[in-house]
């Protein structure tokens, strides 16, 4: 197999290869003892790694089968696997830079990406840590080449003095782009998953990108950039800057239309800034059965209509790309489904989690043009003569699903998830709110305004500190790739062990949300809310749209700067007081927040001293000369 490297290529390597001479002139420890101690000296070395395609049997191909050329233009590259052969070629792995030692210590630290949201790593490239509790290969079962670990999308490194690394896929429009490492290497791949590249057939793949430099922000701002050159993100409706209620977290599967309208009744009272009324999971018949009425809940269309009435937008839950057993678009329609090799409807406990709920579920095949039909129906009806403008897509993942045959046997499952989501957004037309949940990142670019960010949260201290962990890790992505949806804020109600939340905690909780600075949705029912929440409810409305900028993993300071002003978010993780130190952008009158204390006016260096264990703290910063 051959990798062919195009001129500017060549061009640009003789550029690095002098930049790193003179660079290890002046900084003899580029290299000490075989490791790369620069970010520099990581990035050239990984675009001189050679490449590596390999047939469904993990052995490689040669140079009179199969040839991968490579360009960089600057910090990006653009792939194209050509089949010179004259036989149709079975593709098990498409290694784009195959780096088998990246000199590297064991403990760098290092962040990635799941395929999945709910899947996150950090730690070392020596012992990656899971952040959060479903990790693509161990819940969803998602193969990990040659058993390595990987991630998806983006992966950054710690190098050490302020030198950081990023390397990551700029696209995702037909293949999932993956990174994978031991202590000792380094491989950038893309997953063909087995399909037939024709003689003579030209695949373009992924944009690749690999940039390093002091600060992590700027960098993951660059990808974000790049990104959006690639996968414009959907416009961001108005909806997405006010707050909502979702009645999962007040009434769980047990929302009627009683309940519901009441509520609406209570908030329009209450809290009229309250935008729209989101009915969560619970009310179809059967998962999958959108449209059918369901008597347990009551008349749908008039539950919607009175929410209207109220002021209030209506919106709803569905988990679009899947179907229970028993559901009757199964029974009806079993052809609209991703198919098992003795063409019957797979079920996605025979290759991954089954689903939470009424399974294993069966997923709909969006590269069929029936299924597509039926999904635009769908959104369509709910929109058109339901009047829904907001859309809580959930279980998107299955919509993605490994494994399987499709209606369409040269699609990719990131293609069939992307044309499924396309005739979800033809259905539900401009102006809509369309919010992916449980979703594969990456496949999802360009296709929801809004992304849950984390893992569901409940009234609990350890997921008040997990969920924020989770959330901050993607900051970057708030208000570039789409509006972050870091879950519910919950202020009020029984927490785990039956007793009312602390204020402390539901309080540092608020403080995270208000921190992502995305989509605000309120999920305690109106009664159980006292004056203290309720007035922090008002202060979240409307989000600030930008996401704090912390100033490491530990998240422990951050600062959010809208340039007339400045948000200082303190957090203390541990259970015994700390200071949290802040620079002031020059002389500032800092007021607390959440309770409007002045704290007069600093310059310079401020510390929030002897900040309680588990608890946050959330500054206003306001230039002296701007106090209106």
């Amino acid at each position: 197999m051959f990798c062919a490297e195009s001129n500017t290529h060549i061009i640009m390597r003789q550029y690095i290869f002098k930049a790193v001479l003179i660079y290890a002139c002046i900084s003899p420890w580029l290299t000490v003892g075989g490791e790369v101690n620069s970010a520099i000296g990581l990035i050239t070395a990984l675009q001189q790694a050679p490449c590596r395609i390999e047939g469904t049997n993990a052995q490689p191909l040669s140079a009179q089968q199969v040839r991968l050329d490579r360009k960089w233009s600057g910090s990006r590259c653009q792939s194209v696997l050509v089949n010179v052969s004259q036989e149709p070629l079975r593709l098990g792995n498409i290694i784009l830079f195959d780096l088998a030692r990246h000199g590297l210590k064991p403990e760098t630290p290092i962040y990635g990406e799941g395929f999945q949201k709910l899947a996150q790593t950090g730690g070392t490239l020596a012992h990656p840590e899971a952040i959060g509790h479903y990790p693509d290969a161990k819940h969803y079962r998602i193969p990990e080449p040659d058993g390595w670990p990987t991630v998806y999308g983006l992966m950054t490194l710690h190098l050490g003095a302020d030198q950081q690394v990023l390397l990551g896929f700029s696209s995702c429009k037909k293949f999932i782009g993956r990174i994978s490492f031991t202590p000792e290497s380094l491989r950038i791949s893309v997953d063909p998953e087995g399909l037939e590249l024709s003689p003579g057939e030209a695949w373009p793949l992924e944009e690749f990108i690999a940039l390093a430099g002091e600060d992590r922000n700027v960098l993951l701002d660059q990808l974000a950039a790049a990104i959006g050159r690639n996968h414009p993100p959907l416009p961001l409706p108005a909806l997405t800057n006010r707050l909502g209620w979702c009645t999962w977290y007040g009434v769980g599967g047990a929302g009627n239309q009683q309940i519901v309208s009441n509520t609406a009744a209570q908030f329009s009272r209450i809290l009229p800034e309250l935008r729209f009324i989101q009915i969560d999971e619970g009310y179809s018949p059967a998962l999958g059965d959108w449209l059918e009425p369901f008597a347990t809940f009551g008349d749908m269309p008039a539950t919607l209509a009175s929410i209207r009435a109220q002021g209030f937008l209506p919106g709803m839950w569905l988990a679009p790309f899947i179907a229970q057993p028993d559901s009757k678009v199964l029974a009806e329609h079993p052809d609209y489904f991703v198919q098992n090799a003795s063409g019957q409807p797979l079920d996605s406990s025979r290759i991954g989690f089954g689903g939470w709920s009424n399974g294993p579920w069966r997923v709909l095949d969006g590269t069929n043009p029936e299924t597509q039909k039926h999904l635009e129906d769908v959104f369509r009806t709910m929109r058109e003569q339901w009047g829904v403008t907001y859309f809580k897509l959930d279980a998107n993942y299955w919509g993605a699903i490994h494994g399987g045959k499709h209606f369409d046997p040269k699609a990719t499952r990131v293609e069939a998830y992307r044309r499924g989501m396309a005739a979800i957004l033809c259905g539900a037309g401009p102006g809509t709110v369309i919010l992916a949940c449980n979703a594969p990142l990456w496949p999802s670019l360009g296709l929801v305004n809004a992304m849950r960010t984390s893992n569901d949260v409940d009234r609990s201290r350890n997921s008040f500190f997990s969920t924020a962990r989770e959330n901050f890790n993607r900051g970057w992505q708030n208000g570039k790739l789409w509006v972050n949806d870091p879950d519910c804020v919950l202020l009020a109600g029984k927490s785990g062990n039956h007793a009312e939340m602390a204020t402390n905690l539901w309080r540092l909780h608020a403080t995270a949300i208000h921190a992502v600075g995305g989509l605000v949705l309120t999920g305690d029912r109106i009664e159980n809310l006292q004056a203290p929440q309720i007035a922090t409810l008002h202060k979240l409305i409307p989000p600030i749209g930008k996401s704090a900028r912390f100033e490491n993993s530990r998240f422990e300071t951050g600062i959010t700067d809208l340039g007339d002003c400045q948000y200082l978010y303190a957090f203390n993780w541990s259970q015994t007081n700390a200071d949290r130190t802040f620079q002031l952008p020059g002389r500032s009158h800092l007021t607390d927040y959440w309770t409007d204390e002045d704290l007069g006016v600093h310059e310079g260096s401020y510390v929030v001293k002897d900040l309680p264990g588990e608890s946050a703290r959330l500054v206003l910063a306001q230039p002296v000369h701007s106090i209106r």
